[in-house]
């Protein structure tokens, strides 16, 4: 069974895990696909994943606020597009109706979020932010 690797998100196909917090498993039972699920999931929001990159959102377009000016089209513009990214295609992939799709958002999603990782190194070794919300950032992310 090949093992997919994100940088914080892990899941392969047989057994999956959607993030470190809830993990998935799925059966091929002959047509049908069976899920059993720690806890009922009924929609994309109740995704503990989603829930937690909507924060790590919401704390990008905070934090970007005080960034230079002339960064508004540059790195400001970039973080706050890849953290949107996340739970968006995070959504958007549950919202799917195969399990290959749903994968395929999730390895978009975290694509995303290595790049905000990188993002937020570059943003630190520029000084636009405090070593202890570098590291509450990066600890989220």
């Amino acid at each position: 069974m090949k093992i997919l690797r994100g940088c914080f998100w892990k899941y392969k196909f047989q057994s999956f895990k959607v993030s470190e917090f809830q993990s998935f498993r799925v059966f091929k039972d002959l047509d049908k696909t069976i899920t059993e699920e720690k806890h009922k999931i009924r929609t994309f929001r109740d995704l503990l994943i989603w829930q937690k990159s909507i924060k790590l959102a919401t704390r990008i377009y905070e934090v970007t606020r005080s960034f230079p000016k002339e960064e508004a089209f540059g790195l400001t513009s970039q973080m706050r597009r890849c953290s949107v990214s996340i739970p968006s295609n995070i959504a958007e992939g549950h919202g799917r109706n195969s399990t290959g799709d749903y994968l395929r958002f999730l390895q978009i999603a975290t694509g995303s979020l290595c790049e905000l990782q990188t993002q937020l190194v570059i943003a630190n070794n520029l000084s636009f932010f405090s070593e202890k919300e570098f590291d509450t950032l990066e600890e989220n992310a």
